[in-house]
């Protein structure tokens, strides 16, 4: 079995290459155009051993001065040919790589943003970005320059080829004894030149997955002083990526040399065999100057693949990881034929003896017969110690995932019966762990409604007490946030995110430690403007702090992924049990 797939795995990644016609498609008139004028760069080239030829037996043989001016000036002419096909070529070739990239790095991109939240959890962003940056870069080098240099390269082969064995087919003949020792040290050395391209390409993967983890927590790092070892730690990776790309380019140096010395000895051996026809007056002098110029262009070509076929696999191994990630697929996805939610959404919620397990831990139930219905308007909090599934309710809601067994309806509609975008264009969420984008302070109020126009941007950063601070900023709601709002305390990136969902204005909302950043007074000013925002709308909360959610109509204590008591504040406590006691810890600390 190794044997014969050690065999395949080759030819299987190659074809993996065929994926980026979707891409260059579209763009068939500027491959049209880059093949004729390869055609005629390459006439140009094959006319000028002839050229020679003629200007060597015909005007220095017969010393005729008109002859030399005509066959300069005709050289003059091919090499215009020449320029004018080369620059039209390198134009249609170099646009069609700039296009069909900006192509597979959107749709490739496009793919992965729609993949579900499991998806996201098993990856690394630091080698998704990878994927779209450096792999591409790479298929941009074949499409843009690498695929020219090969064909180019192939058709200057064959006409050369063709040309010596018109010139002289007993020079010719001596040339193809050697072709096999030729080709053989590209089969050798190319696969594993393949398998090491391969390798380079996921070192330097790792090695960004490393800088993506550790700039992205900077904070952390410096603060646990961490600097020295996180270097090291990244010099780690790239020493690696370094070992593999070294033996990449040292194969490739090898396969390179050992065909250049095999050609180039070739064309000495039949260097040495036309001399000598020559000197016994059996070949003309002009004829082996023809074919020797055939012999070095068919060199040269060589050469030239041998180079390429680097380039080559080492784009089909970049496609094959490209290939992996539009093989992935979204296991929540939405129904081909969708329901659709009574209007106006009332935000009835029914959870129907759920229970789930995350994919990563199959073994330990994160909800176990989980049976909850909420009221159209009603606020419930949901509490209890970490680990309870607090969180993994609002992920049902959401649908990042679905249970196992049970179901979830929305005003009476099965969540799964909905497209996600209608389900989620219902929901507004307030997370613990506000993302702020390095847009302005408006485009990341606008995340939560793009077609907000400018004054209901203002409006919601209003009611979430945001006004001041914006307004305080250099420009204002046009001021840049910085990544990941690094120029925003933590109270004030929750106050963006409450301005978000007060933009929203959808129907069920999702509040999760919504306060949980500010200080006594900014939240005494945000409980205000969430009353307000929760008036009229289905609302989930998730708090650790018992005080936030005293005002709930209803309070849900959860334990082991399971509800354990619901109530009032007053009737949790005068029940005792895990409420009681979670109360009596916090409110007596």
């Amino acid at each position: 079995m190794s044997d014969t797939a050690d065999t395949q795995r080759p030819t299987r990644r190659l074809g993996t290459l065929m994926q980026l016609w979707p891409f260059v498609r579209p763009h068939r008139a500027l491959a049209a155009g880059w093949l004729v004028f390869l055609a005629i760069s390459s006439s140009a080239t094959l006319v000028l051993p002839m050229a020679v030829r003629h200007m060597i037996d015909q005007g220095f043989g017969h010393s005729s001065l008109a002859t030399i001016n005509a066959t300069f000036l005709g050289l003059f002419g091919v090499a215009l040919v020449l320029a004018f096909a080369t620059a039209a070529r390198y134009y249609c070739i170099a646009l069609l790589g700039e296009r069909s990239l900006a192509s597979l790095r959107s749709q490739l991109y496009a793919h992965v943003i729609r993949l579900d939240v499991g998806f996201f959890e098993r990856s690394r962003v630091g080698e998704l970005i990878s994927r779209l940056g450096t792999d591409t870069e790479v298929i941009q080098a074949l499409i843009g320059s690498g695929i020219s240099v090969a064909l180019r390269s192939a058709v200057m082969l064959l006409g050369a080829t063709a040309m010596m064995v018109w010139t002289s087919p007993r020079l010719a003949g001596l040339t193809a004894l050697v072709i096999p020792a030729v080709m053989l040290p590209i089969l050798v050395f190319g696969r594993r030149v393949q398998r090491l391209s391969r390798a380079s390409q996921d070192r330097l993967a790792d090695a960004a997955a490393v800088a993506n983890e550790t700039l992205n927590a900077a904070p952390a790092v410096k603060a646990y002083a961490r600097e020295d070892i996180e270097s090291a730690r990244y010099g780690g990776a790239i020493a690696r990526a370094l070992a593999t790309a070294r033996q990449r380019i040292g194969m490739r140096s090898i396969l390179t040399a050992t065909v250049i010395v095999l050609f180039f000895g070739a064309i000495a051996l039949v260097l040495w065999a036309g001399a000598r026809d020559v000197l016994a007056g059996t070949l003309d002098v002009g004829v082996l100057a023809q074919f020797v110029i055939y012999a070095f262009l068919a060199a040269g070509s060589l050469a030239g693949l041998s180079e390429v076929w680097g380039d080559v696999l080492r784009a089909a191994g970049a496609m094959e990881r490209i290939g992996e990630l539009f093989e992935e697929r979204a296991e929540i996805t939405s129904p081909a034929q969708p329901a659709l939610l009574p209007r106006p959404v009332e935000g009835a919620l029914r959870f129907e003896h759920i229970e789930f397990h995350y994919p990563s831990r199959p073994d330990a139930p994160a909800l176990y017969d989980f049976d909850l219905t909420v009221r159209p308007g009603e606020t419930v909090a949901l509490v209890g110690p970490s680990g309870a599934g607090k969180s993994t309710v609002f992920a049902l809601l959401l649908r990042f995932y679905d249970p196992q067994t049970g179901r979830i309806t929305l005003d009476g509609v099965d969540l799964r019966a909905l497209a996600l975008p209608e389900l989620r264009g219902a929901i507004a969420l307030v997370p613990q762990e506000t993302v702020i984008f390095g847009g302005s302070a408006a485009d990341n109020i606008r995340f939560g409604r793009q077609d907000a126009d400018e004054h209901e941007v203002r409006e919601a950063a209003r009611a979430a007490e945001a006004n001041d601070f914006i307004s305080a900023l250099g420009k204002g709601y046009d001021e840049e946030l910085g990544e990941r709002g690094v120029r925003l305390s933590g109270g004030q990136r929750q106050r963006v995110a409450i301005a978000r969902a007060i933009l929203r204005d959808a129907p069920l909302l999702l509040l999760d430690e919504a306060t949980s950043a500010l200080d006594a007074q900014s939240e005494a000013a945000i409980q205000q403007a969430l009353e307000r925002l929760e008036k009229g709308r289905t609302t989930l909360v998730i708090a650790h702090r018992l005080a936030t959610v005293q005002r709930a109509d209803r309070i849900v204590v959860m334990d082991g992924g399971r509800i354990v008591a619901q109530g009032t504040h007053q009737s949790l406590l005068a029940e005792g049990g895990l409420y009681a006691e979670l109360a009596r810890l916090q409110f007596t600390a």
